[in-house]
């Protein structure tokens, strides 16, 4: 049981890990700054969802589980609230650069 649970765990992580090279690979290649955070944001969200999710069934207990929830859920919250924060910047300086 437990090699399935590393199995799983070394699966999800790689997976997260995969997609944060994507945000970061999106941040540097698109052309504007309203795309770059759509790709950073979504990308990174979903890594970082994937590492919890992996990283889950390692966890001491449920208090572990629950502390690596809450971290995911606070890394939503915010970074839903900075992109908006950028992206309102953006249109109240009427360009995109």
């Amino acid at each position: 049981m437990t090699l399935g649970l590393d199995l799983f765990t070394v699966l999800a992580v790689s997976a997260g890990c995969l997609f944060f090279i994507a945000g970061t690979v999106g941040l540097l290649r698109f052309p504007d700054t309203l795309t770059r955070l759509h790709a950073l944001t979504k990308a990174d969200n979903l890594g970082l969802g994937l590492v919890v999710l992996g990283l889950l069934p390692q966890s001491a207990g449920m208090l572990g589980a629950l502390k690596l929830v809450c971290v995911w859920l606070i890394a939503q919250v915010s970074s839903a609230v900075v992109s908006q924060v950028i992206a309102g910047a953006i249109r109240d300086k009427g360009h995109e650069s």
